[in-house]
């Protein structure tokens, strides 16, 4: 029987039919409470035939030590940051992934965030839960301008909330098509720079890469407005952790908003806890009923589909 790792929790503690699909599938299923790092990989490695992970450490070391018994890497979710893809297709082994699914959940949030942030949400309602009547003065965000950084499928769903909340659109990525500004309202930069100084609130949505990682650092910062909010519901380590505390520390006016952390969970003193100007929730950006099923489904059925020997929906190293 093949004999599968199952590391992400919000697969597994999320009810849904999603269950119901991977008993169906026939498999022998393993589960462990993921993110996992790269040394309980590596105690694991070599025991399964194919992983559906999260955002797990499978880096070539554990890739290595996993051969010849595993066939293949399921990943729920569309960041493969965490895992050596070119490790993985020197060695054959297909990644496959789940496009699509989240985009709506995941901007829903980045609004969650960027209203909390604005209206001071977070502080009013934990001090009328402490029998305080604290009323502060927070800001509208129709009229502001709101910088988009990377207009995949999660950045253009921004985009459609932006307007509706009569926001102006700016917005800058790599992969640019032509009907892009003009179906979402978006003007153009092509200067990272440039569009750090005109925004009022910056939303990521790049992957992480070498050219991205702290694409948020000390020298950005310092072209950004004073008032301005971060918005980060991509990847933690796009912002450098400690230019940012520093910013946040100096400018209470300054403001971030986030999602993913550059280590999760977090350590107890890690800088950015309890930081009055920062919001962090624990990486829940597409923890919803609706979007965990899709994303839970479309990764099995990857898997089922790779075993039966059938095109899987979405292979990242195809050749």
């Amino acid at each position: 029987m093949t004999r599968v790792l199952l590391t992400t929790t919000s697969f597994q503690d999320t009810p849904g039919v999603h269950h119901e699909l991977l008993q169906k599938s026939g498999v022998e299923v393993v589960r462990e409470r993921g993110p996992l790092p790269e040394s309980r990989m590596l105690e694991l490695a070599g025991q399964f035939d194919a992983f559906l992970c999260g955002d797990d450490a499978i880096t070539r070391a554990v890739i290595e030590k996993s051969l010849p018994r595993l066939k293949v890497i399921s990943k729920y979710g569309i960041g493969l940051d965490k895992i050596d893809v070119k490790c993985a297709t020197e060695y054959k082994i297909p990644v496959l992934f789940t496009p699509g699914v989240n985009h709506t959940t995941v901007a829903e949030h980045t609004f969650s965030l960027m209203l909390a942030s604005v209206r001071h949400l977070i502080a009013s309602a934990n001090a009328v839960a402490k029998g305080e009547w604290k009323r502060m003065t927070g800001h509208e965000i129709a009229g502001k301008t709101i910088a988009i950084i990377g207009l995949g499928r999660i950045g253009k769903e921004v985009a459609i909330r932006a307007k509706a909340f009569g926001m102006t659109i700016v917005g800058y990525d790599i992969y640019w098509p032509d009907t892009l500004s003009q179906e979402f309202g978006i003007k153009r930069y092509t200067d990272l720079k440039e569009i750090f100084k005109v925004a009022d609130i910056i939303s990521l949505h790049t992957n992480l890469s070498d050219e991205t990682r702290h694409m948020i650092n000390k020298d950005s910062l310092k072209l950004m407005k004073k008032e301005a909010i971060i918005v980060n519901c991509a990847r933690g380590e796009l912002v450098d952790t400690e230019a940012m505390v520093e910013i946040l520390k100096a400018n209470p006016l300054f403001a971030y908003c986030t999602d993913v952390l550059d280590e999760e969970p977090p350590q107890k003193n890690h800088p950015l806890l309890g930081l009055p100007n920062c919001i962090i929730t624990p990486h829940i950006g597409s923890r919803t009923y609706e979007s965990v099923q899709r994303q839970a489904c479309c990764a099995v059925e990857n898997l089922t589909l790779f075993l039966a020997g059938k095109p899987p929906h979405a292979q990242a190293n195809l050749k």
